[in-house]
């Protein structure tokens, strides 16, 4: 049997770290946190190689929690998120982010599905968010990337409470 990965994807400030807690809660079931939050918190500033060692401890807690082989788990993000970031901030990707993503999305052990956050909600500034302005094109650079990959996914909208029952009637969970 394979393990269902739910990931919860899109720009800052879209409400990717409450819907996670929430499915969480929801189907209790194991959650991998957006381990860039702690990280970053101790940094007065970062550079492209912290990127590449956020996306290793995110994709080390991912196959951490699979390796107990639950039947689902919950991602507050993954390396889409890194990959773009990283392309939108340096213009370009270290080549382990894309290798592993790949990798990732192609396992036989597991099926992913993402739902991309809609960055309707009110911007909520704090010391790690940099881009108020730009969350539609990041959003958008989030869709062509799931499009590209051919990855299976939904688009969330609204407020908290009726993003869950999105994600709750799609996936009669």
């Amino acid at each position: 049997m394979s393990t269902k990965i739910i990931v919860i994807t899109g720009p800052e400030s879209s409400g990717k770290t409450t819907l996670a807690h929430q499915l969480s809660d929801y189907w209790s079931m194991p959650l991998v946190s957006e381990f860039a939050r702690n990280y970053l918190q101790e940094k007065e500033s970062y550079q492209q190689h912290d990127l590449l060692e956020i996306a290793k401890q995110q994709h080390n807690q991912e196959q951490t929690l699979l390796c107990d082989s639950p039947e689902k788990i919950i991602c507050d993000t993954d390396l889409l998120v890194i990959m773009i970031w990283s392309e939108v901030k340096y213009g370009n990707c270290d080549p382990w982010v894309y290798d592993t993503f790949e990798k990732s999305i192609k396992q036989k052990t597991s099926t992913r599905l993402y739902y991309l956050c809609d960055p309707e909600i009110p911007w909520q500034a704090d010391r790690l968010r940099e881009n108020p302005n730009n969350r539609d094109e990041l959003f958008n650079l989030h869709l062509q990337k799931l499009k590209e990959y051919d990855l299976d996914y939904g688009i969330v909208k609204g407020q908290p409470k009726t993003r869950l029952q999105q994600v709750l009637k799609r996936s009669k969970g």
